[in-house]
């Protein structure tokens, strides 16, 4: 299994021949190459511009998932959505956001989207454990990396990602992951040189990945 980073929210993940697209963005628009990938299946957590680009990673035959809630399975993959919010309102700002749950072969990932408040109990222990925990760090339009931190150490993930947060070219005003790194504590902090890692090989890490 492979996951990549493909700039602010959008993660692939690969396995066998089959790869998923979560959050597809079109570059363009926030700043950035667009995601040099296609999806199977394809996983939208909200209909924003930056994380609902579909056309851009789609095969002739994917399958799209755009906001859904309870549980699926496509191609033998599990695929859990929990609905939160995006904001600290309960969506009254910025709408609702979807937490998807995957499993895959006896691995659990779980990407957050653009979660914007820390959930409750009900959320939280569904998450907990999984084997990697895919977290959006920089704030503003988000959980702030403070925030984040906290979902970390009440789920407890065998590995963390940090997502969306401030890189290089990004016209989107977030804060760099160091803002997040700064909170990390009883994790590794693991710096890579690509965006492409097989998260299998990891334990107890926090995985930052280098921007495309």
């Amino acid at each position: 299994m492979f996951v990549s980073w493909h700039g602010h929210a959008c993660v692939a993940i690969e396995f066998d021949t089959y790869t998923i697209v979560i959050d597809p963005h079109d570059g363009a628009s926030i700043g950035l190459r667009k995601p040099m990938v296609k999806g199977d299946l394809i996983l939208v957590t909200h209909d924003h511009f930056d994380h609902n680009a579909v056309n851009v990673v789609s095969k002739d035959k994917s399958r799209v998932l755009k906001m859904h809630y309870g549980e699926a399975v496509v191609d033998n993959i599990k695929i859990t959505g929990l609905r939160t919010f995006h904001d600290k309102s309960k969506g009254k700002r910025r709408g609702e956001n979807t937490v998807y749950i995957l499993e895959i072969k006896g691995f659990k990932l779980a990407h957050l989207g653009d979660l914007g408040e820390i959930p409750g109990d009900d959320i939280i222990n569904k998450l907990k454990n999984v084997n990697l925990l895919m977290i959006p760090v920089g704030g503003t339009f988000t959980i702030e990396p403070n925030e984040a931190w906290i979902i970390v150490e009440k789920t407890k993930p065998i590995n963390v990602m940090p997502i969306h947060y401030w890189i290089n070219g990004i016209t989107l005003p977030l804060k760099p992951v160091d803002e997040f790194l700064k909170q990390v504590k009883d994790y590794k902090i693991v710096k890579i040189d690509t965006n492409k890692f097989d998260p299998t090989a990891y334990e107890n890490s926090v995985i930052v990945a280098k921007s495309p």
